[in-house]
């Protein structure tokens, strides 16, 4: 403790300078806060559209993943109810949804489009969807449906070019798993965005039984699996691939491209900010410390004569680093902190990302691990900075020490 308290006042022994370097060090500490955290943000809000998208587990057929199907449905599920019923008892599962996936054309009587549509269960599948499908019109599908009178529903783009609304009829042509042509007649339910201008032109929902009597089978394509936790992804990835060792499994993150290539760019992008900061807390810290080791040359000199070793020097200028450090660090901790909730409640907007249609809101997740990350690097810089310039202030000779001027 005493050795700190000497390093404190020789810290405030100018105080301007002492001032100016701790401020750089808080400014770094919180920039490197601010933009590690809202790459956190980001993360977390793409793992969790990737995840309520394809579920946080994907399973089907064993071949279902690594071919492609000759006829439709060649790899589906058959036994999936069961599955759904012995998968589902665990309850750190929420759901476990059946899905099939086809494609045809879609008219309105004048004009066709193709269409990517997508059999799901309609209580479950708009639940786990939450905020990342908005109805812009119309309604969700439920299970009040009848076969008499089936419903879809729609992209935006595939309305608008369409130019139907909830309540027209329209027309799906598929090819069945014989592998003949099959039409239903559908009334629009509602239309949605998924935020993703290119999806939206053709994506479709239809109730599961739907689908099924479209392309005339009883198989589904793949059962998603929804946790409580994304965190559990992993271990129950390898439980239930033990236990279902037939079926081909994939997580939420083998599906998620997107999600994968803006990790790798934010990281490359933030890591690259984050070194530059440091880098120039290194060199204000030397800076600034080899300033002071100048005007305190015959101070050292003095202390060296009268029997204080390089080593005790050495360390007394790198505790005054460290002093400065943790200062600085406590203050860019707090400055992150207060931003962090600040831009919380302001709910600025950021512009859409390249591919989508709709932004998202400016803010700041800054998880625990980066505080510590920060703290450290920050006063390991400061000291270092401090200790390299006290190694070279301490090797001058004595004589040559004391006739500084």
């Amino acid at each position: 403790m005493k050795w700190l308290r000497t390093a404190w006042r020789n810290v405030l022994r100018n105080r301007r300078r002492a001032i100016t370097t701790i401020t750089i060090t808080a400014i770094a500490v919180t920039a490197i806060l601010l933009g590690g955290g809202f790459a956190n943000y980001t993360y977390h809000g793409l793992r969790e559209m990737a995840a309520r998208d394809s579920g946080h587990l994907l399973f089907s057929h064993k071949d279902y993943f690594a071919k492609d199907e000759e006829i439709p449905m060649q790899y589906g599920l058959t036994n999936y109810t069961d599955l759904i019923t012995e998968i589902g008892q665990d309850r750190d599962i929420r759901y476990v949804l059946p899905r099939i996936n086809f494609s045809g054309l879609i008219s309105n009587g004048d004009k066709s489009i193709i269409f990517m549509g997508t059999g799901v269960d309609p209580v479950g599948e708009f639940r786990v969807k939450g905020p990342f499908l908005t109805m812009v019109a119309g309604s969700v599908l439920s299970r009040r449906e009848t076969t008499e009178d089936p419903k879809v529903v729609i992209g935006e783009k595939m309305a608008a070019s369409l130019g139907v609304a909830p309540g027209d009829y329209l027309t799906l042509m598929t090819t069945t798993v014989e592998g003949s042509l099959n039409a239903f007649d559908v009334t629009v339910q509602g239309v949605m965005t998924t935020g993703v201008p290119e999806r939206d032109r053709y994506a479709l929902y239809v109730n599961i039984s739907t689908a099924q009597e479209l392309m005339q089978t009883n198989k589904v394509s793949t059962l998603s699996i929804y946790l409580r936790n994304t965190s559990d992804t992993k271990a129950y990835m390898h439980k239930l691939q033990t236990q279902y060792p037939e079926l081909a499994w994939q997580t939420w993150l083998d599906t998620a491209s997107y999600y994968r290539a803006v990790k790798g760019l934010y990281n490359r992008i933030f890591g690259l900010l984050g070194l530059i900061i440091l880098v120039m807390v290194f060199f204000s810290i030397s800076n600034t410390v080899s300033m002071s080791v100048i005007e305190r040359t015959r101070e050292i000199g003095t202390l060296r004569a009268i029997g204080a070793y390089p080593r005790e020097i050495n360390r007394g200028l790198a505790l005054e680093g460290l002093v400065i450090g943790l200062v600085g660090s406590f203050i860019g901790l707090l400055l992150g902190w207060v931003f962090s909730y600040l831009l919380y409640f302001t709910n600025w907007q950021m512009p859409p990302p390249p591919g989508r249609s709709e932004g998202y809101p400016l803010a700041i997740d800054i998880p625990p691990a980066l505080y510590i990350g920060a703290t450290v690097l920050s006063i390991l810089i400061c000291i270092l900075a401090a200790w390299l310039a006290a190694r070279q202030a301490s090797s001058k000779p004595i004589v040559e020490a004391l006739s500084h001027v």
